[in-house]
């Protein structure tokens, strides 16, 4: 996994590699001080994962996200905050992130993150959980064309964070037929990443939340 850290700190930026890169598998390709920068180094040096500030000089790392996103979207996007109202969360989502992690819990959870980002999957504390929940049973808008019944099938695993691995075993295919369904319906629903089929499944009864 390799990683780009950015960080407008340079004491933070140091105390994140230290901590990722005492891990097996975890290597810091680069850092950024802003999120101008942290734009031109996922572009240069295509990073597996960002992990990006909320709050940088210039652009932020909420902006930065959905630059990312755009102009290098092999790339994912882990924000790390000190900020825990959930609109820094919501925002984080809908620009793209796989994940919102507090700077006061990263020494816990962000390499459980990472490795969850690693995997194909959203990372969500159980609080951003249910923040999530809260904000999809006020009300949220119907979108996408209708799904297939294996397609819902898969959706509804995806949501309970089954691995395609998983997925596949449960139903009886080919893991590459699992990912197909899953590719297919994220497709038809207009959708980008986990998160938004989880909030998706919610809303259309798939999980219980």
């Amino acid at each position: 996994m390799r990683v780009l850290i950015a960080d407008d700190h340079g004491i933070v930026r140091s105390g994140l590699r230290k901590l990722l890169e005492s891990e097996d598998g975890i290597e810091v390709v680069a850092e950024a001080g802003d999120g101008v920068e942290a734009c031109d180094r996922a572009v240069e040096f295509q990073p597996d994962l960002a992990i990006l500030d909320v709050k940088m000089p210039g652009m932020g790392g909420l902006e930065a996200t959905k630059t990312i996103r755009e102009t290098a979207p092999d790339v994912s996007v882990l924000v790390l905050s000190m900020h825990d109202e959930d609109r820094y969360l919501f925002e984080a989502l809908k620009a793209g992130a796989s994940g919102y992690v507090l700077k006061r819990a990263a020494d816990r959870e962000l390499i459980d993150a990472i490795r969850a980002v690693e995997r194909g999957e959203p990372f969500l504390t159980p609080e951003a959980q249910q923040a999530l929940i809260r904000d999809v049973l006020d009300g949220g808008e119907n979108r996408g064309e209708e799904l297939t019944p294996r397609e819902e099938e898969v959706v509804k695993l995806v949501a309970e964070a089954h691995t395609n691995k998983e997925i596949a075993e449960i139903l009886g295919l080919a893991e590459k037929t699992a990912e197909n369904h899953r590719s297919n319906a994220m497709r038809k629903l207009g959708m980008r990443d986990r998160v938004e089929l989880v909030r998706y499944a919610i809303r259309r009864g798939l999980i219980e939340p």
